[in-house]
């Protein structure tokens, strides 16, 4: 009983550690301007619906475009700011 136990609360532990939490204090519009993914990339998303998105769920996925090139950014909001990365799709 007590291996079934430890089991589950170990399978809600992982489950609740993965989810993405939102941020302490809420991502700005110059936050996510200073990125400069709005100068380099062509996204469909308004810098309005990412920012509502951000600080709701802290981090969101945008399929995007680079010289042709289609690419998924992923955005996360962190305590030290906004951090960005890339990868081909």
């Amino acid at each position: 009983m007590k291996t079934v136990l430890s089991s589950v609360l170990c399978l809600i532990g992982l489950v609740i550690s993965g989810c993405s939490l939102p941020p302490e204090r809420p991502v700005t519009k110059e936050e996510l301007f200073k990125s400069g993914i709005y100068n380099y990339y062509t996204i469909k998303e308004s810098p309005e619906r990412v920012l509502a998105e951000l600080n709701r769920v802290g981090e969101v996925v945008l399929e995007a475009q680079y010289k042709n090139q289609p690419i998924y950014i992923k955005i996360m909001a962190t305590n030290k700011g906004v951090q960005v990365s890339y990868s081909e799709r």
